[in-house]
């Protein structure tokens, strides 16, 4: 009888009905595939049951989690490699049910089960999230964002560094220092709102404070940061009593539906419209416009995903929705620019910086992996996996435009059209 591996091998390849690019390493020490190529480890019959009994991405997440499969060589490679089965399936690929009408298909279904053993669904790891109630009510939102960020702040610090930023850099070089990037971001964000002293800022999803403190000490604002984290906004209190701004940053643990206190004459939104839903996004978009005083700008800094023949045919990734970002949705950015002038904003000036949130995801893989029995020691090595495959995986999306990111500049601009902006608007370069 052929050895676990060389049966694996040559199952994926009647599954796929294509050649498998890469090494398939089994739990019995054989191996199978290109030699030079990333291995694909499966450690145990009970990844196989886990693909069987969630065929598809979930399967493969569950397995990955659980330390079932892993992956042994360079892990981009691998995860492009792997992309066909993980992201490229498209439009036009056919359903399950389509495929098992195949008797190759078939057959190489019932060859895996053979060697999986016994056909016991293994328990979801625990990192999985438990869905209950209705999408983006106030309770469900602070749940799933409880889920993505609190999961320690010393976890945080070893992946995003001294600045605390968790959204794309902004890069003037590939060999840029994350931390300069991040500063750089940050300033870019506020030469956009124009920002001057004096004037208020409400920062939505503030994060650990870092634009809160920027804006207050180098642009002499008043801020108000929101969060629905208490871990976030314990660790931002400390950052801006630490830097002597008290006087000038406010930290909320609060909605924005429940924000009441404008005008406000800037709105910063850096990577928090993504936890909004398609469903609450029109009220999303109304509640930033009336909190804006007129002439007020708003800065939305939101990832985006490619937009498709059949909307209606749109689902989350099985994987970020389970394990990263529980009921976050991704809009095209059409859709979002729509959502903004249907609330009453003109839209002035629209950047896609795709190519830099790359860099970024890369630099935090690094700095996970340079430091990798910590950030298992600070969380749980199945929570650690989830973040490596998931910033990996989200490098790579954005590196094959697969996914971007944009940063769209809005004006909630007076009955009289005078929209406070400069003739020549990119004066922020």
């Amino acid at each position: 009888m052929a050895d676990a591996a060389s049966r694996l091998h040559a199952l994926v390849e009647q599954l796929l009905g294509a050649p498998f690019p890469m090494r398939v390493r089994a739990w019995d020490g054989s191996q199978a595939g290109p030699p030079d190529a990333p291995a694909l480890v499966v450690r145990n019959r009970r990844a196989l049951r886990r693909l069987l009994f969630k065929p598809g991405e979930l399967g493969l997440a569950r397995a990955w989690v659980a330390g079932d499969l892993e992956i042994e060589g360079d892990l981009y490679t691998a995860l492009d490699h792997l992309s066909g089965l993980i992201w490229d399936r498209g439009e036009d690929a056919r359903t399950l049910t389509e495929a098992l009408r195949d008797p190759r298909f078939r057959a190489a279904v019932r060859g895996l089960v053979r060697l999986a053993g016994p056909p016991l669904p293994p328990a979801p790891p625990q990192e999985e999230v438990r869905r209950t109630g209705h999408l983006h009510t106030r309770r469900t939102d602070r749940r799933a964002i409880s889920h993505h960020y609190d999961v320690g702040n010393d976890f945080y610090e070893l992946v995003l560094g001294p600045s605390m930023v968790y959204s794309c850099a902004y890069w003037e070089s590939p060999d840029s220092t994350l931390e300069a990037a991040q500063h750089d971001k940050l300033e870019l964000v506020c030469r956009k709102l124009a920002l001057t002293p004096g004037q208020r800022l409400l920062d939505v999803g503030c994060g650990w404070g870092s634009m809160a403190i920027h804006a207050a000490r180098d642009h002499d604002v008043s801020v108000v940061g929101i969060t629905l984290s208490q871990e976030q906004a314990t660790y931002a209190r400390k950052r801006v009593a630490d830097a002597g701004l008290t006087d000038k940053v406010e930290i909320r643990v609060q909605d924005y539906r429940d924000v009441n206190d404008g005008p406000y004459d800037a709105i910063s939104s850096i990577g928090m419209a993504e936890h909004v839903g398609a469903e609450r996004y029109r009220e999303y978009a109304s509640a930033l416009h009336a909190l804006l005083r007129p002439g007020g700008r708003l800065l939305n800094h939101q990832i985006a995903r490619r937009p498709q023949r059949d909307e209606s045919t749109y689902h989350v990734d099985e994987f970020i929705d389970a394990y990263v970002f529980p009921d976050g949705e991704l809009a095209p950015l059409g859709t979002t620019v729509t959502q903004l002038e249907r609330a009453g904003f003109e839209v002035r000036d629209v950047e896609s910086i795709r190519e830099h949130y790359a860099l970024t995801l890369r630099r935090w893989v690094t700095r996970l992996e340079a430091d990798w029995a910590q950030a298992v020691r600070l969380t749980s090595p199945g929570r650690a996996r989830v973040w490596r495959l998931y910033m990996a995986a989200s490098a790579l999306a954005f590196e094959h435009n697969r996914i971007g990111v944009n940063q769209v500049l809005a004006v909630r601009t007076p009955a009289s059209g005078a929209s406070g902006m400069p003739l020549r608007a990119r004066t922020w370069n």
